[in-house]
């Protein structure tokens, strides 16, 4: 099945259909934009209010109790249309876009957000969907949804990362005929990015990557977003995840000295949704670099796991 086909039909239909997806897809075709350099690496601000709810949504376990699950089809909207995508997905398009094109891919049933299970998953919808880059925020790293497995897609170009990783000098920890997993310290923020022509072999480099990253206390997954697009052309796929310290920075809020940003995986790629004008107008090349100090795991904290997978990546060779 062509899901490329099916997925424009449905956004084609619910911009038509559905009048909230179709004013704020209009609204995102005039959304202001500017470039920050940060050395090798390029980040770009969007000015997107729409982005308001998602980035002050309270995520507390009391908040998250309270409020109904807005990805659980019997509190969606009835004009909400999906395309079922195996036996476990609903492909839907993101009423609140950042992207041209933006989907929310979520489990039918309400199971919380876990990154481990579902790798396999995510390159599969890659594959299925080569003109997105499909990404994931781990429930401490950005979902607003975290009691509800989902992934998010957006259109091809539209981030910076996948570009200027191409470009960037890569640490190799494990090297195989069916790929490679290596360490990128030159763009800014700390990552870890997975290239084979196999599924077999991705999931078996993240999940022993997801093995080395520290568990915070209360939780039972690392504090991870991850970035996954396939290359029809050459038949690769390229999954990135970017190990986190942080859910939110000491400076999130509203008010002055404050910023309400809640950095996620699209955050993490170089494109910032921004929903105050005054944060827009504000943000500079250092404060974006201070933010990803803060938000992501260092190279030196990261060190123990390099040496650690470099030490058994032996263990990684194709059966």
């Amino acid at each position: 099945m062509d899901y490329s086909v099916l997925v424009n039909k449905l956004i084609a239909r619910q911009l038509r259909d559905w009048d909230l997806a179709g004013a704020n897809y209009a609204a995102l075709a005039g959304t202001v934009t500017r470039t920050l350099q940060l050395g090798e690496a390029s980040v770009t601000l969007q000015f997107n209010p729409e982005r308001r709810r998602s980035s002050s949504a309270a995520l507390d376990k009391h908040s998250l109790a309270r409020r109904q699950c807005f990805l659980c089809r019997e509190h969606q909207p009835a004009k909400q249309k999906s395309v079922l995508w195996g036996d476990h997905y609903k492909i839907q398009v993101n009423p609140y876009p950042i992207f041209k094109r933006h989907l929310t891919i979520a489990d039918l049933h309400h199971e919380p957000q876990r990154i481990a299970s579902r790798v396999g998953d995510m390159l599969s919808l890659a594959e299925a969907l080569p003109g997105f880059v499909v990404f994931y925020n781990g429930p401490q790293c950005g979902a607003s949804a975290p009691v509800h497995a989902h992934f998010q897609a957006g259109a091809k170009g539209e981030m910076p990362l996948p570009d200027e990783l191409a470009h960037a000098t890569t640490h190799l920890m494990a090297d195989g005929d069916e790929g490679f997993i290596g360490y990128v310290d030159s763009l800014g923020r700390s990552l870890f990015t997975i290239e084979t022509s196999t599924q077999r072999t991705a999931v078996r480099y993240a999940l022993r990557l997801l093995d080395q990253l520290p568990v915070p206390e209360g939780s039972d997954e690392p504090m991870v977003n991850a970035l996954c697009w396939w290359n029809r052309t050459n038949r690769l796929w390229h999954l990135v995840i970017f190990p986190r310290r942080k859910h939110r920075p000491a400076c999130y809020g509203e008010g002055e000295g404050r910023l309400l940003l809640s950095p996620g995986a699209v955050d993490m790629g170089g494109l910032w949704a921004v929903p105050e004008r005054r944060d827009f107008d504000a943000l500079t090349p250092e404060m974006i670099q201070a933010l990803y100090n803060e938000l992501c795991m260092s190279c030196q904290e990261l060190l123990p796991v390099i040496n650690n997978y470099n030490q058994h990546w032996e263990d990684l060779q194709p059966f």
